[in-house]
């Protein structure tokens, strides 16, 4: 690779005006979460980490519909059958950020007492860098 690509490439996925949209996304995904963890968790009784799992997969849809229409419009083919694909790479790859943000989560809710939803807030912003990373380069690939 000569060193005329990397910076271009670094440059794309490091590009400030994508990231901005990438947390405005992520903090309607993290309100999305947030409820739905305290609607499970909270008023439901389902256990935590099953709550958890299933506020973040409801919160990866919406994020991942506003990313695509908005954060990443220019990236990739309108097709039904390339969103479709995407979509299944985006949720793959999320996986890798839920990770890290369930992962703290249950460290910093335990280790410290902190309320859930606090412990949940910082877990989901543990899994930004992740999740960011990963959605730039696999799912719509903006170094391409």
């Amino acid at each position: 690779m000569g060193d005329h690509v990397l910076p271009a490439r670094v440059r794309r996925l490091a590009a400030p005006d994508r990231i901005a949209q990438f947390v405005a996304v992520g903090t309607v995904g993290a309100s999305v979460d947030v409820a739905l963890l305290a609607l499970f968790h909270g008023i439901l009784g389902i256990p935590l980490v099953p709550g958890k799992l299933a506020s973040a997969e409801i919160s990866f849809l919406v994020m991942f519909v506003i990313n695509e229409r908005w954060t990443f419009a220019e990236f990739g083919k309108q097709t039904v059958e390339a969103r479709i694909r995407r979509l299944v790479r985006s949720n793959a790859v999320r996986l890798g950020g839920l990770l890290t943000a369930t992962v703290v989560l249950v460290a910093v809710y335990r280790a410290t007492g902190v309320w859930y939803l606090v412990a949940n807030v910082v877990g989901i912003a543990a899994g930004f860098v992740v999740n960011y990373s990963l959605e730039s380069l696999f799912t719509w690939r903006v170094h391409h």
